[in-house]
């Protein structure tokens, strides 16, 4: 049987929706998952894990401040790996996992493969977007242990209810020579979309004109319980923060619906939207490159379009 190790995600002491579709992705024949359970208290992660098929779940104590410091975390979660006889370890594609794992890795001196959309465990293969999403590789890895960075809503959680045994780790000798974390900021809530795990997103491009018009974008995504992205371009222009932009050389996102608003549909643009569910476009130019690469769209201005839409749903 080989054991698969879980890095389980939480913010703000709640634990990741998007972890119940990794665990889902992860559950094969003759697998063990072990569930590594940090920022948030098992009482309150329990359920959730033991009913996507948690047979392990091991609470890491550490302190806040050592929460915080990934140096300490990698540390801590190297150790667990060794001492649980882990044969492989995933986390999420998500800014702290792609900051976490590589350490992980090279701590372990093991292969580590990001953005996964599948993985085969008893082969060791996973398969993951290359080329700006052009095309799907099959990357087959081998080593004591092996590390994979999944793409977060890539697959619809689906409930296998165990029983699990609830452990305690505490690593030994995890001070980080070389990094200390100065100061954490929280960053305001209007740039802090997770966009990564949202079910529906609306992203806005150059069609949006300026900062002010994402506004609109705002007023909507509240009514569809939906996050706002951007294009680069948006973000270039300063109308809207990094953390916001999808595309290749910013987030990579799977929602269930993605609505293009004035954005033109680049390649690099589609590298990062690629796997969402259903994709809406609206942009007055019916020759735009998004057109040809969604399931709907209306050649008509985003500006009339979205409030509008806005209005509709209020009078729902």
């Amino acid at each position: 049987m080989k054991n698969i190790g879980i890095l389980i995600e939480a913010e703000n002491g709640t634990l990741k929706s998007a972890n119940l579709g990794m665990i889902t992705l992860t559950r094969a024949a003759g697998m063990q998952l072990t569930a590594f359970v940090v920022g948030v208290s098992v009482s309150a992660a329990s359920a959730d894990l033991e009913t996507y098929g948690i047979a392990r779940i091991v609470a890491l104590d550490l302190t806040a401040d050592q929460q915080q410091n990934p140096v300490v975390l990698a540390k801590v979660l190297v150790q667990a790996v060794r001492a649980f006889d882990i044969d492989a370890f995933v986390g999420l594609s998500t800014a702290s996992g792609k900051d976490l794992l590589p350490r992980i890795a090279a701590f372990l001196d093991a292969p580590l493969v990001m953005d996964c959309v599948a993985i085969d465990f008893h082969q060791g293969k996973a398969r993951t977007s290359q080329f700006s999403g052009k095309t799907l590789a099959t990357i087959e890895v081998a080593g004591d242990v092996l590390i994979f960075g999944i793409r977060p809503n890539v697959i619809d959680p689906v409930p296998a209810p165990v029983t699990a045994e609830v452990v305690s780790f505490e690593g030994r000798n995890l001070e980080a020579s070389g990094f200390t974390v100065l100061q954490t900021d929280k960053v305001d809530e209007t740039a802090r979309i997770n966009l990564a795990e949202a079910d529906v997103i609306l992203s806005g491009g150059r069609g949006m004109g300026n900062s002010e018009n994402f506004g609109l974008l705002y007023q909507c995504a509240a009514k569809l319980s939906a996050a706002v992205g951007a294009s680069r371009v948006a973000v270039d222009s300063g109308w809207v923060p990094y953390p916001m932009q999808v595309g290749q050389t910013g987030e990579k996102v799977s929602p269930r619906v993605y609505i293009a608003c004035g954005i033109s549909g680049s390649v690099q643009h589609f590298a990062g939207m690629k796997t969402a569910g259903l994709v809406i476009a609206i942009n007055t130019d019916a020759q735009a490159a998004i057109m040809s690469n969604c399931d709907y769209f209306a050649v008509a201005d985003v500006l009339e379009v979205i409030p509008e839409l806005t209005k509709q749903l209020k009078n729902d």
